[in-house]
């Protein structure tokens, strides 16, 4: 029989915040499968458990080092999937892991536990009856500008996730892609410097124009049923108030370009 895939949320500050069921299978588990085997090496001494044969499975190469965990499942040994901080598979490697575990005949067994999307959720006030994780936004170009454009259309509340130093420009680029919604923006979720501001996209881009210490949860309100979405705002005024700020206008540029080739 092969063994058990074990899909463990691990916390994404606070360590109290594991829960004793992951302890425990941290603890039993022959080997481990991480996104970073240092940071779960932390967690373990933490734990005060010795660690188990540690298998490296990174974003970039998830696929091509997820067999020597299949290998070691066929084998009849017990696995433990653990990323960096929060749960495999939202917006963390693991997906391929456990769809390739599926296909195998492979029991698959969830731990939960942290995610930071459903945490900042929870906090926001903004409906989570029905949401969307985008995760992080393609970073500048086309790509970004049409998931952008994707968005602005989807009647559900949306997480996004940013890293610090650019959620000033994320939050104006959400601004003027989405209309002036209400969003919250959590920063450092459990960690000692935990903050939730909530308001007006454009009051959140005024607040967080410099950045913002950490990582960074986006949660904005949907696109109202049978109400279109806000028209964007024109190119060449974001072109200006981009070049005023010194940024790079790269992303809308590509927009319109591919706005014609759709168009021709």
């Amino acid at each position: 029989m092969p063994g058990t895939l074990y899909v463990i949320a691990t916390p994404i500050g606070n360590l109290g915040d594991l829960s004793p069921r992951a302890a425990e299978v941290l603890r039993s588990v022959a080997a481990i499968a991480a996104e970073d085997t240092r940071r779960t090496l932390q967690l373990l001494a933490h734990l005060g458990a010795p660690a188990p044969t540690m298998l490296s499975l990174p974003a970039f190469d998830e696929r091509g080092r997820a067999s020597a965990v299949l290998a070691r499942l066929a084998a009849g040994e017990d696995v433990a999937l653990c990323t960096d901080a929060g749960t495999p598979g939202v917006s963390d490697p693991g997906q391929q892991l456990v769809a390739a575990a599926w296909a195998a005949g492979v029991r698959v067994v969830p731990i939960p536990g942290p995610c930071a999307a459903v945490a900042a959720l929870a906090c926001s006030g903004l409906p989570s009856d029905r949401f969307f994780v985008q995760g992080f936004l393609p970073r500048k170009g086309g790509g970004r500008a049409e998931v952008l454009r994707q968005l602005a259309g989807i009647p559900a509340t949306l997480v996004l996730y940013e890293a610090g130093n650019r959620v000033g420009e994320t939050l104006r680029d959400l601004r003027a892609a989405l209309g002036d919604r209400e969003a919250a923006l959590a920063r450092e979720l459990t960690k000692l410097h935990e903050e939730v501001a909530r308001g007006k996209l454009s009051h959140l881009a005024d607040r967080f124009a410099g950045g913002a210490r950490g990582e960074v949860t986006i949660v904005l309100a949907g696109a109202e049923a049978g109400v279109a979405p806000a028209e964007p705002e024109p190119l060449e005024a974001v072109l200006r108030r981009r070049m005023a700020a010194g940024e790079a206008p790269r992303a809308e540029v590509y927009a319109a370009l591919e706005s014609l080739k759709r168009r021709s």
